[in-house]
């Protein structure tokens, strides 16, 4: 951190230690450069104090009221008129409420620095760890770690892949340390749903159900209880959070439905997982969670992955990406990744999912034990449905050719048996695909020593294309529903087995909080700082008009069950899918702990609809479209109320706010009608 500091420059840091503790916190390395730059040295508790004013992790402004005060760049008292001159600039349309809670965060930054006396010698017994762990690969040792120092500039151009392929799964080596506080389970009070898993956003809290010889070298303070369920019976079950790969969102905590009682038996305030500072948990949680992950995962045979619980029993193989605290998105796909990645072929498009997708120098997709996970590759912005369909037409290609070559063999008398069971194979849930996999294996085994005939030759690269693949094309509504429209109404119109995941924000997240056709009427973004006039575009009803293709909108916020259900059906669907997910962002200007509360709301006022279309219950004489929402109970304009992209415009034109308002209720109101309506239609059993 001080690499860059000259002599006597100032430093100023944020610490939950006084001016008389911090010394002797800090590693020898960092104590003999304050020493030998003479640096001015001041620390400040800005976390404990945002907290206090209410604004929650939100530093920046206290440490910049700090910093021109002690830096002396300009008089103290211009300083602090410039900044909250650009205060009432950047948050006036925010209310009074957010300009007021800035100036006093200026006010407790120049008040509560302290200055640090610096001893004349190093007097630490703490040493600075190594960048990544001891026991990373060698590669991540070398080039990951020395990029995460901030010294990426020292290595030379031969240590980049040549083919400009990273590592999957280092994210895990990036020990960031970022959560003030982290969940702490408590078994007495836990049901065992899973949610916590469920909604976590990185990944970074897991479930087990397993064998109680594994508690046997467990640490003395590794938690665990008897598993609840009654396939589980026997089994000990815990829940472990990655202290040290936590972002603190707090999100686990808000949807845990398990509340503590207190001695009487009355409701408290606590659930069977609990906000706790991280510092005292660090060092003991980190040994727990290396200790949870060494425990073998949970018998697959026990569990039915397609539930909530079930799920997150499955290793994420999406993990500790670098998304906002609380990010609406990354749900969905560490679920994408728990349900199919160990085969899944994923297209991106450039955006917020292609940022913490594959933010080098570390790559949060990763496999799981048998090395088995996601190939990921992003895209432009406006090609990815085409990318991703690139893909299903090779993967059909390959599959075509290998069993071509596979029949070639069966006729020349070569494991006539094995190639009839791997051409007939029923690979329509998880057990069948794990099942051809051990027949492909096999079949190589029978194969080794016959690399002179030709077919074997050709075969053996291909092979894998026996086993069922699931492409899938993610990125978010300024691809789908804009940008990238036409690639994407060319998928669907196509016929072929690509599922599209639409990750909805309703607004361009990634570049600036810019309007999409998705952004709803009433809501203000860049190019709607009036408030959007017209409604927002109806994806899902423009491509269930083909017929042809599965359709859901989803929020697990509000009803994770029919999240989960709308995956599994859309990937069991030979033919295309779309799955649009409401997905709670920072640019709404919410509190992102409560973003599932927010699409709970969403949902609530008919503003977000909950529905599946399913092409296969026509054929069955069924209604195709099932209508997964119920009646509205809330106004959009209570929906509104809670975020600021809706309150930014009745502060500044407030009769405009209010007349776009009614038109949201009206056109909410008339949408839910025609969608409940049409899913209440008789069905003649005809296509």
């Amino acid at each position: 951190m001080l690499s860059n500091a000259e002599q006597g420059a100032t430093f100023l840091l944020n610490s939950p230690f006084d001016k008389d503790e911090i010394w002797d916190k800090l590693p020898r390395e960092v104590q003999k450069q304050i020493i030998d730059k003479k640096l001015k040295f001041y620390v400040i508790d800005a976390i404990k104090l945002a907290e206090g004013l209410g604004l929650g992790a939100r530093i920046n402004t206290i440490m910049q009221a700090a910093f021109f005060v002690i830096s002396k760049i300009l008089p103290a008292d211009e300083a602090i008129a410039q900044i909250k001159k650009f205060i009432l600039k950047s948050y006036g349309k925010k209310g009074e409420r957010v300009v007021n809670m800035n100036y006093a965060a200026v006010d407790a930054g120049i008040k509560h620095i302290q200055e640090v006396k610096v001893p004349a010698k190093v007097t630490s017994s703490i040493s600075m760890p190594p960048p990544v762990p001891k026991d990373a690969p060698e590669f991540v040792k070398v080039v990951t770690g020395t990029i995460i120092s901030g010294k990426g500039d020292t290595l030379p151009v031969s240590a980049m892949p040549a083919d400009g392929t990273f590592p999957l799964g280092t994210t895990k080596y990036e020990k960031r340390n970022i959560a003030v506080n982290i969940p702490s389970w408590d078994p007495n009070t836990c049901i065992q749903c899973g949610q916590c898993s469920y909604y976590c956003p990185h990944a970074t809290i897991r479930i087990k159900a397993y064998d109680p010889k594994h508690l046997k070298n467990a640490p003395a303070t590794f938690k665990s209880a008897d598993a609840k369920t009654k396939a589980f019976a026997g089994l000990k079950f815990t829940v472990q959070v990655g202290p040290e790969d936590c972002t603190g969102c707090g999100v686990c905590v808000e949807m845990c439905p398990a509340i503590a009682k207190d001695e009487q038996g009355n409701k408290t305030d606590r659930h069977a997982i609990n906000m706790t500072p991280q510092l005292p948990l660090r060092e003991s949680e980190s040994e727990n969670w290396n200790y949870f992950l060494s425990i073998p995962d949970t018998d697959p045979s026990l569990y039915n992955i397609g539930t909530i619980k079930g799920s997150q029993f499955v290793p994420a193989m999406f993990e500790y990406s670098g998304a906002c605290a609380g990010c609406g998105e990354t749900p969905y796909v560490k679920l994408l990744s728990q349900l199919f990645g160990d085969r899944a072929l994923i297209g991106n498009a450039t955006g917020c999912s292609s940022i913490y997708g594959g933010n080098l120098p570390t790559t949060p997709y990763t496999t799981r034990a048998d090395g088995r996970g996601p190939a990921w590759s992003n895209s432009l912005f406006e090609d990815n449905a085409e990318f991703a369909f690139g893909m299903r037409l090779t993967v059909d290609k390959l599959n075509v050719y290998a069993r071509e070559l596979l029949g070639k063999l069966r006729d020349q008398g070569i494991a006539k048996e094995l190639i009839a069971e791997i051409l007939q194979a029923d690979q329509s849930a998880q057990e069948g695909i794990e099942t051809q996999r051990k027949r492909v294996e096999e079949l190589r085994k029978k194969l080794s020593g016959k690399e002179n005939v030709d077919e074997v030759k050709r075969l053996l690269p291909v092979a894998d294309f026996l086993v069922k693949k699931s492409i899938w094309a993610v990125g978010g509504d300024g691809w789908a529903y804009d940008i990238g429209y036409g690639g994407l109404d060319h998928v669907v119109a196509s016929d072929k087995n690509v599922n599209l995941l639409v990750l909805d924000t309703e607004v361009y997240s990634n570049t600036g909080g810019q309007m999409s056709k998705s952004t709803p009427l009433a809501a203000t973004a860049k190019f709607a700082a009036g408030g959007k006039p017209v409604g927002k575009k109806d994806l899902g009803m423009m491509v269930m008009s083909y017929g042809s293709v599965y359709v859901a909108s989803v929020a697990m916020g509000a009803n994770p069950t029919q999240a989960v259900r709308a995956f599994m059906e859309a990937e069991s669907y030979d033919g295309p899918s779309l799955i649009i997910a409401y997905s709670h962002c920072i640019a709404h200007g919410i509190n992102m702990t409560k973003g599932n509360e927010e699409q709970k709301k969403a949902v609530a006022s008919g503003s977000w609809i909950l529905y599946r279309y399913d092409p296969r219950r026509a054929k069955e004489g069924k209604n195709p479209l099932q209508l997964d929402s119920k009646d509205p109970t809330i106004s959009v304009e209570e929906y509104a109320n809670g975020q600021i992209r809706f309150k930014t415009l009745k502060s500044s034109h407030p009769e405009r706010a209010k007349m776009l308002i009614i038109l949201a209720e009206e056109q909410a109101k008339s949408r839910f009608r025609f969608y409940k309506q049409l899913a209440a239609l008789e069905w003649d059993g005809k296509e």
